[in-house]
């Protein structure tokens, strides 16, 4: 029995659970090692964008608009498989990035590690 359970497009999209500002959590992680790269959040437009372009697209919770990581730096997510928790409440997305993810240069937003 595999671990997975492989859902169709549609009822994938159906059964996810956004919070009440209708966002769902999106880890986004290298396909080609496992390094977590980012977190940001998705509402289902911006999921649907995703889906129909391959390339990762948020809503920016500050500026209050979609965007698609990598529009003015280049530096695109292209999307290889998407998965959601056991709960419905949460994306691992997993990619092919081109050029650092981190709007810092870095390539993982997660480079601070406690003593």
């Amino acid at each position: 029995m595999s671990e997975y359970e492989l859902i169709d497009q549609s009822d994938f999209v159906k059964s996810l659970h956004y919070d009440d500002k209708g966002l769902i959590p999106a880890i986004i992680q290298d396909d080609s090692d496992g390094a977590i790269l980012m977190l940001g959040y998705m509402n289902e437009t911006s999921l649907q964008m995703t889906l129909e372009g391959g390339k990762v697209t948020f809503w920016s919770r500050s500026r209050k608009k979609y965007w698609t990581k990598g529009e003015s730096s280049g530096h695109y997510l292209n999307v290889v498989k998407m998965y959601s928790d056991c709960d419905r409440d949460a994306l691992l997305i997993r990619v092919l990035p081109v050029g650092p993810t981190c709007h810092t240069g870095k390539r993982s937003c997660f480079s601070w590690e406690m003593k």
